[in-house]
């Protein structure tokens, strides 16, 4: 437009031409410049809305660590020093912007934030950096390696992290080498474009918290709910069974979290020493009871979210006699005696005394589980039949019989001696005669009531008690050395004042010396 020779109206429309040109460059440049102020205003709400919910993902964490320790104590030391290096960058970067706001008289006048030089001055030197160039690179670089060294060298995220902060060479214009991202990055730059750029900087570091903060978070919860953490538990519809009776119970899914410890457990209104929970799981150990149906009743207590958590405890178990190492019984053997009180023990295994009821001639139920008392009655043969009702409510019944003897003979005996005794017949005259059951399961009293005494050469004479009256003595003081005396016919009571008729004990005799 300027070459050859033009008239002057031909220049003047060229000049207004420039002019115009000029108007419009003008224009652009101030709808760019608010155009990087506005950016600036919504990079910063956004960024402290994401600091708010870093915050809070953080102190979630924290109350986690409080509450599970061994599971999130290690995470939360992890996220509380990403945030202190995040915010030692946050707060640097900020005075950067700071000190780049004081360059204007009204940091809100986007439209005059066009100038470069003083931000140039405060990076750059002739071809290289200032101190403070080199600071805000080396402040860069250290945030970047100290959080990759928290997340892990190798990971996913770390690639990202470095992809983020990346301050190496970057690709000059067309036909030009690399140039320092610095350069690249800030040199020549308006004000706006700066103090927006650093923004953006605090966006990428508030972006990587929360990156890290939820990794952390969810990768624990991930943990949490993998099938791996789980193992098949069979629970029986009920914890003893009886022969050809049919199982019945169910499967399920029981998550196995050695990390996981509750605050108390209280079984049977007593605590469980924290010493017997181990690996995610409460040791019982504690007396099985009663015979019969016991209930298991208590709580778990867990501190979640500043709140204690119960979760409730409810089983059951059966308890049935404890077996002898051998059961061996004698065919013959079962036998019950007439004239005392037989005791015998009457259970069912797996069903609770007051679930069984037993009858007999003579039978009667005393205290203690399973104890009773028979006093058989005539005849040879006495029938015990029980009845019990299984927990499924079948009700199940058996008889026993047993056969019914008699006291066995008693012994007489002379000074508890038996059979043919030798003593003077002084000793003798003052002796008690008395009956006695040898080796016989019940231990029983009886009372000598009366006897005879046959003295060689005398009548015999009848004895009413258990000592010689006075005819009895004269008689055996009669008797000389080598003589014999036979004392028989002797007769007994029981002491328990019983009307059973005891038969008459063997004789004794006794040699005179």
């Amino acid at each position: 437009m300027g070459q050859g020779k033009q008239s002057g109206r031909q220049k003047m429309i060229n000049l207004m031409y420039l002019v115009f040109i000029a108007m419009i460059a003008m224009q652009m440049s101030k709808e760019v410049l608010s155009a990087f102020g506005f950016m600036n205003e919504k990079l910063t709400e956004n960024n402290s809305t994401i600091s708010q919910r870093n915050q809070e993902i953080l102190d979630n964490l924290k109350m986690k660590s409080q509450e599970q320790e061994i599971k999130y104590g290690k995470l939360y030391e992890t996220a509380e020093s990403v945030n202190i290096l995040s915010n030692k960058f946050i707060n640097y970067t900020e005075a950067l912007k700071t000190e780049f706001k004081s360059y204007t008289s009204d940091a809100k006048a986007y439209e005059t934030m066009d100038k470069a030089d003083d931000v140039d001055k405060y990076f750059f030197a002739g071809d290289g950096f200032t101190e403070n160039g080199v600071e805000f690179i080396k402040q860069i670089e250290d945030y970047k390696n100290g959080v990759i060294k928290l997340v892990g060298n190798n990971t996913d995220q770390a690639k990202i992290i470095r992809e983020r902060f990346d301050t190496s060479d970057q690709g000059g214009k067309e036909g030009e080498g690399k140039e320092p991202w610095l350069s690249k990055r800030y040199e020549g730059f308006p004000l706006i474009a700066t103090i927006t750029n650093l923004t953006g900087i605090q966006t990428d570091v508030e972006v990587t918290k929360s990156e890290i903060f939820n990794n952390l978070y969810s990768g624990q919860m991930q943990s949490d709910v993998s099938m791996t953490k789980y193992e098949a538990i069979i629970i029986p519809e009920k914890t003893a069974y009886f022969q050809n009776e049919n199982f019945k119970g169910k499967i399920v899914l029981g998550k196995v979290d050695p990390s996981l410890k509750p605050e108390k457990v209280v079984l049977n209104g007593k605590e469980i020493p924290s010493s017997n929970i181990k690996s995610g799981q409460v040791l019982l150990d504690f007396p099985t009871g009663r015979i019969g149906e016991n209930k298991i009743e208590g709580e778990f207590l867990f501190l979640e979210n500043g709140s204690m958590i119960s979760i409730p405890i409810k089983s059951s178990y059966s308890v049935i006699p404890t077996p002898n190492d051998a059961v061996i019984s004698a065919d013959k053997m079962n036998v019950v005696y007439r004239g005392v009180s037989n005791p015998l023990t009457i259970s069912i295994p797996g069903v609770p005394d007051n679930k069984i009821s037993a009858t007999g001639t003579g039978l009667r139920k005393i205290s203690g589980a399973g104890k009773y008392m028979m006093n058989p009655g005539r005849g040879k043969e006495a029938t015990i039949t029980v009845r019990g009702e299984l927990q499924n409510g079948k009700v199940i019944s058996k008889s026993q019989k047993f056969r019914i003897k008699n006291i066995p003979t008693p012994r007489g005996s002379v000074r508890k001696e038996f059979g043919y005794v030798k003593m003077p017949k002084s000793n003798l005259m003052i002796s008690s005669v008395s009956c006695i059951l040898p080796d016989f399961d019940f231990d029983l009293k009886l009372s000598t009531t009366g006897f005879k005494v046959k003295v060689p050469g005398q009548a015999t004479v009848v004895v009413s008690g258990n000592r010689m009256n006075e005819q009895a003595k004269r008689a055996i003081s009669s008797a000389t050395a080598g003589d014999v005396i036979l004392i028989f016919d002797i007769s007994s009571e029981l002491t328990s004042r019983s009307s059973y008729k005891i038969k008459n004990a063997s004789a004794v005799s006794v040699e005179i010396q």
